[in-house]
């Protein structure tokens, strides 16, 4: 009889505050026969906090292309194993796709395991629009990279988002108010769930001058998420010029023609020009 193949947990950690943690996960790292860590030093800590004694190896960037498929060959004789990283959700800006990505290849049922993410936690308290949104991950190291990401999302019609870490995080704003209008809205999430957690919104101007003069805001992890651009709300009456050109060619097309080709000069909205011009027909009318 063919052994049962085993399956593939994803499961989420801490970010900082230790009782952050499911009893799902707890349970479920209990059961594997394997963990799947980025640092198996970092690792111990929680596993030691949560009396888990499952046997616990190395997945990281730097040898998961290689693991992986040793890892795959062992869930195909029945092992079940599980993937934390060093906080939060694997995978989101962390190690874990190729074998992720290998176990659907073969058919491997893969589980997650909900629960913190820097990410998630930061749009929720950051105070700006959060239904829509991006992920940028971590930005580039050099400063010419990030304003030109920045001038690409410039246009961005929702939210943005990405990590930076601490010793970026002044010359990353500083990129940000160079690219951005004074009064951009911004929010910094710091140090989430921890001691010295801080989110605070404000303009990209003010923000600047408070990560240049506050050193804790120089200090720890950080989630930056961008407004996006504001939209323009277009005029509810036409301008002199838009009306007088309107005005013109009434006199010598019918309404129809006359709103399209005001459309076409002005740049005015047709619903705009046709409610003015039936306007203007009644009062010639009166």
């Amino acid at each position: 009889m063919p052994q049962a193949q085993g399956s593939l947990y994803v499961i989420a950690t801490p970010i900082g505050n230790l009782a952050d943690f499911s009893l799902r996960a707890i349970e479920t790292l209990k059961d594997v026969d394997l963990i799947c860590a980025e640092d198996t030093r970092h690792a111990r800590t929680l596993l030691q906090h949560y009396g888990i004694s499952t046997h616990c190896s190395s997945l990281h960037q730097h040898n998961e292309q290689h693991a992986s498929e040793g890892l795959i060959e062992k869930i195909k004789q029945g092992t079940s194993i599980a993937i934390i990283s060093d906080a939060g959700t694997p995978l989101i800006s962390d190690p874990g796709m190729p074998l992720v990505a290998l176990a659907h290849s073969a058919g491997i049922k893969v589980s997650p395991i909900p629960g913190a993410c820097a990410l998630i936690a930061a749009l929720s308290a950051s105070g700006l629009a959060v239904s829509n949104f991006s992920f940028l991950g971590f930005l580039p190291r050099t400063s010419s990279s990030r304003q030109t990401l920045f001038k690409e999302q410039l246009n961005t019609p929702h939210t943005w988002v990405f990590y930076e870490s601490c010793h970026r995080i002044a010359a990353c704003i500083e990129d940000l108010s160079c690219i951005l209008p004074a009064g951009h809205e911004v929010s910094i999430a710091r140090e989430i769930t921890k001691l010295h957690e801080t989110i605070i919104k404000s303009s990209i101007e003010e923000m600047l001058l408070l990560v240049n003069e506050d050193s804790n805001m120089r200090r720890g992890e950080f989630v930056v998420m961008v407004s996006p651009k504001p939209i323009e709300k277009k005029p509810d009456t036409l301008n002199e010029q838009q009306l007088k050109t309107l005005k013109c060619l009434l006199k010598e097309c019918s309404m129809k023609t006359a709103v399209s080709l005001a459309v076409e000069i002005t740049g005015a909205r047709k619903k705009l020009l046709y409610q003015t011009a039936l306007e203007l027909s009644e009062h010639n009318q009166a």
